[in-house]
C-alpha cells in the first residue's frame, strides 16, 4: 500500500496542474454566475437546510466563488466557521460576521488567503460543525476528492475521524471537475456530496 501512495503523488501533482489551467482561463465574470449559481444549488442541500454550524472557507483566485453561498448562509442564522492557515499547515478557525470580518493574509510564498480577523477557536472548533465544505480540484465517481496538495484538510478529515464525528462533507467545483477517477491513497477520505454550479452529485454510502 505505501508503494501504491508514492506513486500516486506524481499523478496527483499533473492532475491538478491540469485542473488548475483551465480555471485560469475563467475570466472574472465567469467566476462570479459560477458563484452565484453554486449558492443556489448548494442552498438546496437538505444536509445544508437543518445546519446550524457549517465549516467552509473563502475562495480566492479563479476558486469556485463562495461569497454569495457564505452570506446566504449566515442570513439563515447559522454559524460559519472560516480556516486560517497555521504555520504547520494545520487550520484553525474563527467564525464569519460579513465580509468586513475578513483579513487578507500572505502566507509566505503562497497564495494570499482570505480568513476571519476575529477570535481564534482552536483547531477542534471544526468538530461541531454539521456540514464541512470542502475545497478541491476534482472528485470522482467514489466521491473522491483531488485537494490542492497541501495537506490542511488531510488534517482536518484525520480530526473529525479521531474525535469520532461524521459531519457531512461537500466538496465545491465547477461542472467539468466532476471525473471518472483521480487517485486515491490509503488517507483520502471520500464526500458525501460535489455540488457544481449546474447541479448536485451524490457518492451514496459516505
Amino acid at each position: 500500500m505505501r508503494h501504491l501512495g508514492r506513486e500516486a503523488e506524481p499523478d496527483k501533482r499533473m492532475l491538478r496542474r491540469e485542473f488548475l489551467a483551465v480555471r485560469n482561463r475563467l475570466t472574472a465574470d465567469d467566476v462570479r454566475e459560477a458563484a452565484v449559481a453554486l449558492a443556489d444549488r448548494a442552498l438546496g442541500l437538505p444536509e445544508l437546510a437543518h445546519a446550524r454550524t457549517v465549516a467552509a472557507y473563502v475562495s480566492v483566485g479563479s476558486e469556485p466563488g463562495t461569497l454569495p453561498l457564505l452570506d446566504a448562509l449566515r442570513a439563515r442564522d447559522v454559524d460559519v466557521l472560516l480556516p486560517a492557515l497555521l504555520p504547520d499547515n494545520d487550520l484553525d478557525w474563527g467564525a464569519y460576521d460579513g465580509e468586513g470580518s475578513l483579513a487578507r493574509v500572505q502566507h509566505g510564498g503562497k497564495m494570499a488567503l482570505f480568513e476571519p480577523s476575529g477570535e481564534r477557536l482552536g483547531p477542534d472548533a471544526v468538530t461541531a460543525a454539521d456540514v464541512v465544505l470542502l475545497p478541491g480540484l476534482a472528485v470522482d465517481r467514489r466521491g473522491m476528492r483531488l485537494g490542492r496538495g497541501g495537506g490542511s484538510y488531510d488534517r482536518v478529515l484525520a480530526r473529525l475521524e479521531r474525535t469520532g464525528v461524521h459531519p457531512a462533507l461537500v466538496v465545491l467545483l465547477y461542472d467539468s471537475e466532476v471525473v471518472g477517477h483521480v487517485p486515491a491513497e490509503a488517507h483520502d477520505r471520500p464526500v458525501r456530496a460535489a455540488v457544481t454550479p449546474s447541479g448536485v452529485h451524490r457518492f451514496p454510502g459516505n
